[in-house]
């Protein structure tokens, strides 16, 4: 078992049987990116805590969401009927989850592998970029938007991590798009941030990463509001702040192992921040901040002791 603190595990606890007994989650509605983080949630605390149950509620939670959200190709963003379509960047982070709830039950690998299978064509540029977001049936780019800023670096993560040998070419095409990507790229928004934090934490050597971490830690230190304890959305928007984000940049912060003092603040003032809008009682929000305060298998030095 992990060497959690117990009064965080106790304290997601609390929030797990909040979100359940107010139907929030995971028996709520499905969204792909939550359930994501939800997955390696209960493989964290499965591992944390050595009870089967947690492990079973995570394959439980696999098939609920290929069975409302599984198409013939790929996985759709979320059940709302807003959220057709499907993004790249949520569909890496599923298949990390995947990866990791592999490594208890080998057979998701294999369903990890079968999902890029059927994504890596539709939404890679050689070249050029992989595509943000598809129609539903994978057909072709969804009207209106471009390509993603983080996606090659996210599916060059998730692949590696999944199976380096059987992925070597959909590795190679994400690596050739960061490589122009990554000398350039100013990320200025905070949930991307974290979110490339946690990624260079990954292979912290390579230098992508050592340029990247570099840049957001310095971007994220313009971003800091004291008081009273968060992160704004962007440099330039100093009022705005989202706790589901912030969480987001928590998680990246404690892979990287920085401003530790400052995750703690931030997790201090959104335990009673209320921010009055439908992000208080999205289940995002919450399954966020369970991951922030019990970051397990997100970090690689859990991996290697599992």
């Amino acid at each position: 078992m992990n060497d959690e603190p117990m009064s965080d595990i106790d304290w997601v606890l609390r929030k797990l049987e909040w979100l359940r007994a107010a139907r929030i989650w995971p028996n709520g509605q499905r969204y792909l990116w939550t359930d994501a983080f939800g997955v390696v949630l209960l493989v964290s605390l499965h591992r944390a805590l050595g009870k089967p149950r947690y492990l079973i509620e995570a394959e439980w939670l696999v098939g609920e969401v290929e069975r409302v959200l599984g198409r013939a190709r790929g996985i759709r963003i979320g059940e709302a009927i807003d959220r057709d379509g499907q993004y790249y960047h949520y569909l890496a982070k599923w298949i990390f989850a995947l990866t990791r709830l592999g490594a208890i039950r080998p057979m998701y690998r294999e369903r990890a592998l079968e999902l890029v299978r059927e994504i890596h064509e539709p939404f890679i540029r050689r070249g050029v970029g992989v595509v943000w977001k598809m129609k539903e049936d994978l057909s072709g780019p969804y009207p209106g938007f471009g390509l993603g800023g983080l996606d090659a670096f996210d599916g060059y993560v998730a692949y590696r991590l999944l199976d380096e040998r059987a992925l070597a070419g959909p590795i190679r095409d994400m690596r050739e798009i960061m490589d122009i990507a990554y000398p350039e790229m100013h990320i200025t928004q905070d949930l991307a941030l974290g979110m490339m934090l946690w990624l260079c934490h990954v292979f912290p050597g390579e230098q992508w990463a050592r340029v990247q971490r570099s840049r957001c830690l310095a971007t994220l230190d313009r971003m800091w509001i004291d008081p009273p304890g968060y992160f704004c959305r962007e440099p330039h928007a100093r009022r705005i702040k989202f706790a589901f984000t912030n969480f987001g940049v928590s998680l990246g912060l404690q892979a990287v192992g920085e401003m530790k003092d400052r995750v703690q603040r931030l997790h201090g003032f959104f335990e009673t921040y209320r921010s009055g809008d439908e992000y208080y009682t999205d289940a995002i929000t919450h399954v966020m901040a369970c991951c922030a305060h019990l970051p397990g298998d997100w970090l690689r030095g859990d991996w290697d002791s599992a």
